[in-house]
Order: C-alpha cells, then sequence, then structure tokens
C-alpha cells in the first residue's frame, strides 16, 4: 500500500475540507446568532416586538383554526411559548442544513439567512403594533449577523491553523487536525456566548414596560356596590368549602387560566390608550383611560371559560371584576336600529362579536378595569376587556381592547369564525371533578369528591355524582352570590377496596342537565360527563 492514495473521508464535506458535523454546527449556531440580534434590534422600536413572535403570529393566523385544539390538548396554557421554542428548533434545524450546503454552495446559505430577513419582516410589517422600520432594521441585521458567523466558522474548520484569516503561512503550514478543532469549537462557543448575551442584553434594554409601570400607580376607585359581588347584592365570605385541592370560589390572578392569539402580551400604556365607540351609532366618541376610571364603577363575580376546554378540564376560572355596564356606553353613543351586533377589537388586532342584545339583557356585561381587586393583570387584558357573562371567550372576551364598534350580524365576523368556530357562543352547562386528583391511590374508608360546575346565567340547581355506573348521589353544594359564578360541590363517599370509575354531571336553574353525549371542542364547546378513575386500597 506504500504510495497508494488514501480514501476520502466521508464525513468530509466538499473540496474545504469541512466536517458534515461542524458545517451543521456552524449553521445551528449562525441562525441562533441571527435569531439573537434580531431579537435585541426589535427592542429598539415602540412596541415590545419580536421577529420570533412575529413570524408565529403569523403563523396562528394562517393554521390557528385546524391546530388550536391539538396544541390546547398537548400543551395546554403553555401553548405558546411551546411555539415558540418549535419556531427556534425549526430555525436551528434549517440552520445547520445552510451550513452544510454553504461548505460547496455558498450562495445557498446567502439565499437561505437573506430568506429568513423576508419572513422576520414580512410578519412585523403585518403586526399592527410592530414598527415596519424596526422590523426592516432587525431582519436587516438578523440575516447580516447569521451570514458573518457561519462564514467565520466555516473559514475557522477549513484553515490549516484554526484562524479564520487566510494567510500564506496558514496554506503552506501542515495540516494540524488538533488544532483546527480546538479553534472550531472555540470560536464555536464564543458564536454560543454571544448569542446568550445579545438576548440577555435585549431583555435589559426592555425592562420593565411603561404599562407596568402605569398599572402599579393605579388605585382603582370604590365600585357603587362596593362589598357585593352580583345582582342580589350578596356578600362573599372568603370561605370555601375547605377541602384540600379543591379550586378556590375566587381564582387568584396568577393562577387564573389564559388563552388568547397574543404571543407577546401587549404593553398597552394607558396615557396613550383610547376606547373608540363607533360603527352604527348616532354619537361616536372616545374615552380615555382615566374618564373611565372617572365612571361610575360596578362589581360583579363571573365565571369565564374557554370553549377549548375538555370535558372536565381547567380552562375555566370565577374571579370579581370591576368595571362600567357596557349598557351605559351604548345608551351614550345611541345605537341605531339593526346594529345587531357588537364587535371588539383588540389592540393587536384581534376581534370578537356577539349579539348587541346580550348586553342590556339583565346578564353581566361591562368593560372591566379591575380583576380581583386589583387593576386588570397585563396578561387579562390591562388596561380595558370585555367581561360577558355566559358567552365562551372567543366571541365576546375582548382583552387589550381599543375598539368597541356596532355593526350587523352578517357585517363582520370575529376572529375565530372563518377558522371554523360556531358564531355563537353561549356556555354549556359543564361540571369537573377536582378531587380526588386523577391516578390517585386512596385509602378505604370516608373520603370526599369535590369539584366546581357552571352555567353562567342560569346557576346551578344540583350536582349528582355516579360510583361505577351506579345511581346518582346528590352532592352538596356551596354558596353562589349570583347566576354568574360556578359552584363548589362536595360528596362524602365511603369508599370500598378497588379500582373506581367516578363521573358527574350538573343541572342547571332551568332544569338543563349536562349532557352524557361527548362531543369535541370544535365547533362550539365540548360536552359529556367528566369521568375520575381512582384506586382505593
Amino acid at each position: 500500500m506504500t504510495g497508494a492514495q488514501r480514501p476520502p473521508d466521508p464525513s468530509i464535506e466538499g473540496s474545504g475540507g469541512v466536517s458534515r458535523a461542524r458545517a451543521r454546527w456552524a449553521g445551528a449556531l449562525a441562525a441562533l446568532v441571527a435569531l439573537a440580534v434580531g431579537e435585541v434590534v426589535s427592542t429598539l422600536g415602540p412596541a415590545d416586538q419580536s421577529l420570533v413572535a412575529g413570524v408565529g403570529s403569523s403563523f396562528i393566523d394562517q393554521f390557528a383554526g385546524p391546530l388550536k385544539e391539538l396544541a390546547i390538548a398537548i400543551f395546554g396554557t403553555s401553548d405558546k411559548a411551546a411555539l415558540l421554542i418549535g419556531i427556534v428548533i425549526v430555525s436551528v434545524a434549517i440552520g445547520a442544513a445552510l451550513g452544510r450546503a454553504a461548505v460547496t454552495r455558498p450562495w445557498i446559505a446567502i439565499v437561505g439567512f437573506c430568506g429568513f430577513g423576508v419572513v422576520g419582516f414580512v410578519a412585523g410589517a403585518l403586526d399592527e403594533q410592530a414598527s415596519t422600520v424596526v422590523a426592516a432594521l432587525a431582519a436587516i441585521a438578523a440575516a447580516g449577523a447569521g451570514l458573518a458567523t457561519l462564514f467565520v466558522l466555516l473559514r475557522v474548520a477549513s484553515s490549516r491553523n484554526g484562524s479564520p484569516i487566510r494567510t500564506t503561512r496558514t496554506i503552506e503550514s501542515p495540516a494540524d487536525p488538533a488544532a483546527t478543532r480546538r479553534a472550531f469549537f472555540g470560536w464555536a462557543g464564543a458564536a454560543g456566548a454571544f448569542a446568550i448575551g445579545i438576548t440577555a442584553l435585549g431583555r435589559s434594554l426592555a425592562g420593565q414596560s411603561k404599562a407596568a409601570l402605569a398599572r402599579a400607580a393605579v388605585t382603582l376607585p370604590r365600585a357603587t356596590n362596593a362589598g357585593t359581588v352580583g345582582p342580589s347584592g350578596t356578600v362573599l365570605a372568603d370561605e370555601t368549602l375547605g377541602i384540600d385541592g379543591l379550586t378556590p370560589y375566587l381564582v387568584p390572578n396568577d393562577d387564573f387560566y389564559r388563552i388568547d392569539t397574543a404571543l407577546i402580551v401587549p404593553e398597552v400604556d394607558p396615557a396613550t390608550w383610547s376606547l373608540q365607540v363607533g360603527g352604527m351609532v348616532d354619537h361616536p366618541f372616545e374615552l380615555t383611560y382615566d374618564e373611565i376610571l372617572a365612571m361610575p364603577q360596578i362589581e360583579q363575580t363571573v365565571t369565564l371559560s374557554c370553549v377549548s376546554n375538555s370535558v372536565g378540564g381547567d380552562l375555566v376560572g370565577n374571579a370579581r371584576w370591576q368595571g362600567i355596564p357596557l349598557g351605559a356606553l351604548l345608551e351614550r353613543a345611541g345605537v341605531q336600529p339593526g346594529a345587531d351586533q357588537i364587535l371588539g377589537r383588540s389592540v393587536d388586532g384581534w376581534t370578537g362579536g356577539f349579539p348587541t342584545e346580550l348586553a342590556t339583557d339583565g346578564r353581566v356585561a361591562m368593560l372591566a378595569v379591575g380583576m380581583n381587586g386589583e387593576p386588570l393583570p397585563i396578561p387579562h387584558g390591562f388596561p380595558a376587556r370585555l367581561v360577558i357573562s355566559g358567552l365562551y371567550g372567543y366571541v365576546s372576551a375582548t382583552k387589550w381592547i381599543t375598539e368597541l364598534t356596532l355593526t350587523t350580524w352578517d357585517a363582520a365576523d370575529g376572529y375565530w369564525i372563518d377558522k371554523g368556530w360556531a358564531k355563537d357562543g353561549p356556555v354549556k352547562t359543564q361540571s369537573r371533578i377536582d378531587v380526588p386528583r386523577a391516578g390517585t391511590r386512596l385509602d378505604a374508608g370516608s373520603t370526599k369528591i369535590a369539584g366546581v360546575a357552571w352555567a353562567p346565567n342560569k346557576g346551578i340547581a344540583r350536582v349528582e355524582v355516579q360510583i361505577d355506573g351506579g345511581d346518582w348521589h346528590e352532592a352538596r353544594l356551596g354558596d353562589a352570590v349570583a347566576t354568574s359564578t360556578w359552584v363548589q360541590w362536595v360528596l362524602d363517599w365511603d369508599a370500598p377496596s378497588g379500582d373506581h370509575d367516578i363521573r358527574v354531571r350538573a343541572t342547571d336553574g332551568d332544569g338543563e342537565t349536562q349532557t352524557e353525549q361527548r362531543t369535541n371542542v370544535a365547533p362550539d364547546g365540548a360536552s359529556g360527563w367528566p369521568l375520575r378513575s381512582v384506586t382505593v386500597a
């Protein structure tokens, strides 16, 4: 074999002498640097914008209909974080592919990273809150940083002495694979550290938003029915049924579910915000945040539920809301004949519509500015949102609201309607088992089965529990201050040894019992009896 030519190393890509693994690493790190630089440049804008979130928002707008149910079923309220992480992973994977291609065909990487920039810019330009100029700068900076990182790392990986700069000495020096390997991973580590550091810099530059600072300074006025939580005027007791694991009557703000299309929570400065009331009205008008706070306030307790809540799911919560009656705004505007739909519009362009008559039929319908005794949390709509009892949020619960438009039922559809969801969104009579937890092993003997049930505007008349397909046993109901809220329920059970199936059903104030028939959440909410399986020792 003396003098025979050594066979080529299949792991080496092309004449540049760069291994495929290092080329992929170079591309992946270049993509991370591009994303990090794009994010930090995005913070220069007046709004809290992001190239990654902009792409994610565009993805949601295009594919939310068929994917919404699946995403929430898998990730629950972490669906947005999962989407953002997914975008980063896909970007890194594409970057790795571009890195490998760039060894022999650099133009593919150039086109690819420029394509990254174009996608980011287009997504930013479509964002109603984002600055188009900042989106363009962020896209250019991201593409440039990504390409620079890629070609520097490839140059290091292909050099003989581990230097990114070609010199005569470099070319004439004998190959030193170990030096090249050390140099590459050193430069790669530097690129990774840069991506992490620049991301941290971007977050520090963003700092605390004007919205957060303004919210902290707000003192809500006293409601005209302060000390009460419902039309009945009943004073709320802080006590619940006192069962470990049972959801409290009022869900704390930090625990209240959040489902919306905003990947980045809108940070609205109330000093520059206003609510426009217009459309088919005689007297269009505009209200500032201070003007809303100066109006007579009411306080009501209302249970809100997401249409994506599965049978027995946790996308539902009860809270005490403060604001002004929606009917007062309509009276001031003078609703014209034929205006049978109220369409709310968020600062990020989301819309939801419901029948005008529901604002004045006696249910709780308000422009809310407070939640559980404090200004609305930013994720729940600060500075103002709509709260309409008895309707799923996808047609009524406009957060970060900026426009209230009177229109006709046929003239406009809310965000989710053309994505396959029903235009009417009444909340179905539902119940849930909180205790015992799924898969729990219990000791034989006396134990408690407990949960919550809701039928907003109808109230809950009865909750029944069934064990192993046997007779139905009526549970004891906790206090509820109004029909707009859920109730807690509990049943004492002498649990025998073995595996058991527990089912629950609720009957509302109109005498309608929760149906056994199982339906999917699309297009108008799930139905069926919740089931909980437990083992008794």
